[in-house]
C-alpha cells in the first residue's frame, strides 16, 4: 500500500499532519469567533470616532456662550498720538463716535534739595516722616489734607546712614509712595523725590527730626524737608495734578493718564495734550462671532463625514463601514440636521428664527455651507444673532439658542448614560463574552490536541509492530523457499 510521507515511528504514518488538520477543522469555531472580536473592535473604534468628532462640535457650541464674543467692538483715533484706546476687560463699548480734548495730563509731585558734594555727602542722624495727600488753599497751598487710607511712613537714619546715597536707599526701600534719586550736575549732586502715583492725592509732604538739632533748617537732614505752606529747603520742581479731559463736551478728572468706562466699555490711555478735540470712533466688530459660526459649520461637516464614513455601503467594492445600518449612529446624523431646519428663537430675536435666516443652511450634500452676505445683513443686529444662537441671559430662555440646543444634545448623547456610552458599553460586554468562549475553547482545543496526538502515536506504534512483524513472516518465508530449493 502507498505510505503517508511523514515521521512516524517507522509505520509511515504522519501523525502531525494528521493531527494539524483535524486541529483546523476544530478551529473554525474559534477563527469565528476572533473574526466578530475584530469586527467588534472595528465597531467601538468606529464609535471613538463619531465620540471625538461629537466633542469637537460639542465645543464649538459652547464657544458662544462666551460673553467676550458678544459686543465686542474696534476703535480708532484720529490723532494716535494725542490717546490710545482699548476695550475694558470683558467688556466692549457701544458703537458711535466721540471727541476727546486733553487739556493737562496727569502729573507726579516732584522735589529737589539743595546741592551737596555729592551721594557720600553726609548730613545727620535722626528721623523722616513722609505723608501722602493733596495740597488745599490755592497757590501757593494753604494746608494739606491727608490722603485717605493712607498712612504716614517714618524712616529712621542712624549711624553710619547719614551719606546721601544711604539715606536715599532707605527711603526706596519703605514704600512710602514716593522714589528717591540723586542727580548730578555740574553745580553737584542732588537728591530728588517724586511720588509713584499720578494725581492731585498722591503729593507729599516731609517731616525731619534732628537727633541732634544744629539749629539750622538748611543744614543736616533738616535739608531734607518739605512743606508746600512754608518756606521749605526742598524745592518744588512738579505739582500733583490730575488729568483734565473733555469727552463730547463735559469735563472730566482723572488721577490716571489711563480713564476706564469714561466712554462704557472703553480704556483710554492719555498720551499729550491737545489743542483741539480729537475723534474717537467705536465700530462693532463681528470677526470673532464669524470666526465661532466657521468652526461650527466646520465641526458639524467633521460629524457628518465621519458617520457617513463608518456606516457607507460602497456598491462598487461591496464593502459595507464598520457601522452600517447602526441606529445609534444614524439617528445622531438625523438629530443632528433635524436641529438645523428646527426653529429655536426666543422673544428678543425678531425674524431670525433658524441658522437659515443667518446664513447657515444644508446643501445637496448634507453638508453645512455660509452665505457670508446674508450672515453679514443679520449682523446688522447683532442683539438678535445672540439671541438666536446663544439664547438669552434668563433661566427662562436656556434652550431657546440653537447652539445651546446642540450642546445640551451633545452633552446627552456623550454622558454616561448616554447613546454612545451605552452602545460602546455593550459591545465591551459583547467583546469580553467573546474572549471568555476563546478562552473556554482555547483549553478545550489544547485537550483535544492532546488526545489526537496520543491517538495517533499509539496507532502509529501500533502500525510499526505491524510492519516489523510482516518483515519478519517475509524473511521466514524467504528462508524457507531457499531451504526447499536447495
Amino acid at each position: 500500500m502507498a505510505s503517508i510521507t511523514a515521521s512516524g515511528l517507522g509505520s509511515g504514518l504522519d501523525v502531525s499532519s494528521i493531527v494539524s488538520q483535524l486541529m483546523a477543522i476544530e478551529r473554525q469555531p474559534l477563527k469565528t469567533l476572533q473574526s466578530t472580536q475584530s469586527s467588534i473592535n472595528a465597531q467601538i473604534s468606529s464609535f471613538g470616532k463619531i465620540q471625538s468628532a461629537l466633542s469637537t462640535l460639542r465645543d464649538k457650541s459652547a464657544a458662544f456662550n462666551s460673553t467676550s464674543l458678544w459686543g465686542q467692538t474696534s476703535t480708532t483715533v484720529s490723532d494716535a498720538s494725542v490717546a490710545t484706546v482699548t476695550p475694558v476687560s470683558g467688556k466692549s463699548g457701544a458703537a458711535g463716535s466721540h471727541s476727546l480734548q486733553v487739556n493737562a495730563l496727569a502729573t507726579t509731585q516732584t522735589v529737589s534739595s539743595s546741592v551737596f558734594s555729592g551721594s557720600s555727602a553726609t548730613l545727620s542722624e535722626g528721623s523722616m516722616t513722609i505723608e501722602l495727600g493733596s495740597w488745599t488753599g490755592g497757590t501757593p497751598p494753604t494746608g494739606f489734607s491727608a490722603k485717605s487710607g493712607a498712612t504716614p511712613v517714618t524712616i529712621s537714619i542712624g549711624a553710619g546712614e547719614t551719606s546721601l546715597g544711604s539715606i536715599r536707599d532707605k527711603i526706596n526701600k519703605a514704600n512710602a509712595g514716593v522714589t528717591a534719586g540723586i542727580v548730578t550736575d555740574a553745580s553737584g549732586a542732588r537728591l530728588t523725590l517724586r511720588s509713584t502715583k499720578t494725581g492731585e492725592e498722591n503729593a507729599f509732604r516731609i517731616a525731619v527730626n534732628e537727633t541732634s538739632d544744629d539749629g539750622n533748617a538748611a543744614t543736616g537732614l533738616s535739608a531734607l524737608a518739605y512743606d508746600a505752606t512754608t518756606a521749605s529747603p526742598m524745592s518744588r520742581n512738579q505739582v500733583a495734578g490730575n488729568a483734565q479731559v473733555l469727552i463730547n463736551g463735559l469735563s472730566i478728572s482723572s488721577a490716571s493718564n489711563t480713564i476706564d468706562n469714561a466712554i462704557e466699555g472703553l480704556s483710554i490711555k492719555l498720551s499729550k495734550t491737545s489743542s483741539t478735540p480729537v475723534e474717537l470712533a467705536v465700530a462693532a466688530e463681528h470677526s470673532d462671532v464669524k470666526t465661532a459660526i466657521n468652526d461650527f459649520i466646520s465641526a458639524f461637516n467633521g460629524l457628518s463625514d465621519t458617520i457617513k464614513s463608518e456606516t457607507k455601503y460602497d456598491a462598487a467594492t461591496k464593502t459595507a463601514g464598520k457601522l452600517q445600518a447602526d441606529r445609534t449612529a444614524v439617528g445622531i446624523q438625523s438629530q443632528m440636521r433635524q436641529m438645523v431646519f428646527e426653529a429655536f428663537g426666543g422673544s428678543d430675536s425678531g425674524s431670525l428664527k433658524r441658522l437659515s435666516d443667518i446664513g447657515v443652511s444644508i446643501n445637496a450634500s448634507g453638508k453645512l455651507e455660509l452665505k457670508s452676505s446674508k450672515l453679514d445683513a443679520a449682523l446688522e443686529n447683532p442683539t438678535q444673532v445672540k439671541e438666536l444662537l446663544n439664547g438669552g441671559d434668563g433661566s427662562t430662555t436656556a434652550l431657546t439658542g440653537v447652539m445651546k440646543r446642540f450642546r445640551k444634545y451633545a452633552d446627552g448623547v456623550l454622558g454616561t448614560d448616554g447613546a454612545l456610552q451605552t452602545r460602546t458599553d455593550g459591545l465591551r460586554t459583547e467583546l469580553k463574552r467573546n474572549q471568555d468562549k476563546q478562552d473556554a475553547m482555547e483549553l478545550r482545543l489544547t485537550g483535544i490536541e492532546d488526545r489526537l496526538n496520543k491517538q495517533y502515536q499509539s496507532l502509529d506504534k501500533r502500525m510499526s509492530n505491524l510492519n516489523s512483524l510482516g518483515t519478519a513472516v517475509n524473511n521466514l518465508a524467504t528462508s524457507l523457499s531457499r531451504s526447499y530449493y536447495y
